[in-house]
């Protein structure tokens, strides 16, 4: 994987099924790999598999992330995900709001004194 340049990146993830999406989700935050996790149901996609084209209804998660999170974050999702090849898209987040951004880099932060 290339090397980020910024402390924020967002993960795109598809889901076949809000469940599916919600498991996704609550593990990636219960292991800080994740400040926020977006659910957005209701998307078509229409994509090559195995020769030919398909269509289905999925779920898009956008996971609110940092480089150094990724890879345990893949590995998370990987694990937990029903997909054969799961997509897991990074795109660098180089701006934003100020105080946002504070809350998402503490909100991955590892606790203190745990």
């Amino acid at each position: 994987m290339a090397r980020l340049t910024t402390r924020f990146v967002l993960v795109l993830v598809t889901a076949p099924n809000l469940k599916t999406a919600r498991q996704l989700a609550r593990a990636a935050l219960k292991e800080r790999l994740a400040a926020c996790v977006n659910l957005i149901p209701g998307l078509q996609s229409h994509y090559w598999w195995q020769g030919k084209i398909e269509a289905g209804t999925e779920v898009l998660l956008l996971f609110k992330s940092s480089p150094r999170k990724l890879a345990p974050l893949e590995q998370c999702i990987v694990a937990l995900h029903p997909y054969d090849t799961p997509e897991l898209i990074v795109v660098e987040v180089p701006r934003g709001n100020k105080r946002y951004l504070e809350w998402w880099a503490n909100s991955i932060a590892e606790p203190r004194g745990g």
